[in-house]
């Protein structure tokens, strides 16, 4: 499972909520590209979407 530490201020944008890229719901947090996206849709998409390094599948 993957886990994303968002505790710096970068990824909270003041200017309001905007919808989430994953969920449509509203969210202040922005990724490392400045999207909209909650913590935990990233992470779960993080899990459905990146490989297994040691056997090259996804999880």
């Amino acid at each position: 499972m993957a886990l994303l530490n968002w505790r710096s201020a970068e990824h909270y944008d003041y200017t309001g909520d905007q919808p989430c890229v994953l969920c449509n719901k509203p969210t202040p947090l922005r990724s490392d590209k400045d999207k909209p996206v909650h913590k935990v849709c990233a992470e779960n998409w993080l899990d459905t979407h990146t490989k297994d390094t040691e056997n090259g599948r996804r999880r």
